[in-house]
């Protein structure tokens, strides 16, 4: 064999690690993308009041309860986020890092509306000067809806939204 070429049984072993190489890199490399701001999250349809259905995207733990809608430059108006506490209480919700004005609706644990604010405007501030929104009564659900959408759909405290 000429001086500089690599043997048979050389070129076996590099290919077989190139091979196990390229293995690790295609199932490796999708998970080093950059954190996305919105992921698919499971949804449900909501029946309000007047027989409207709506899309919720459903946040149920702790990262997704304060995430929320952030960063979301639109939402569709037959589609909403549900929020889902462990319990009845007084939850705040701001509009920090909201690019969209947003209707907020609080819900006892039988769905009842007990609270609406319409129309809630981004905050573009400082996070320590940004508006927060509470319920005057403990709630376990809040529905976030774009702004105007609560007017639209007539919903009014005292009414039960179903899912």
């Amino acid at each position: 064999m000429p001086y500089g070429l690599p043997s048979t049984s050389s070129l076996r072993f590099a290919w077989r690690g190139a091979k196990w190489f390229l293995f690790l890199f295609l199932v490796l490399a999708p998970g080093c993308d950059r954190p996305r701001i919105t992921t698919e999250f499971g949804t449900r349809e909501m029946t309000l009041p007047h027989g409207q259905v709506i899309k919720a995207e459903t946040m149920i733990t702790t990262a997704d309860l304060r995430r929320g809608l952030m960063f979301r430059t639109s939402l569709a108006p037959d589609h909403g986020m549900l929020f889902v506490h462990p319990g009845p209480g007084n939850y705040p919700y701001w509009m920090y890092q909201i690019l969209i004005p947003l209707d907020i609706i609080w819900m006892d644990s039988d769905h009842r509306i007990i609270q609406i604010v319409q129309n809630a405007q981004p905050c573009k501030t400082d996070p320590n000067q940004c508006t927060q929104y509470y319920c005057t009564k403990p709630t376990n659900f809040v529905l976030e809806l774009g702004g105007g959408m609560a007017k639209t759909y007539g919903l009014a405290l005292g009414q039960t939204i179903d899912w």
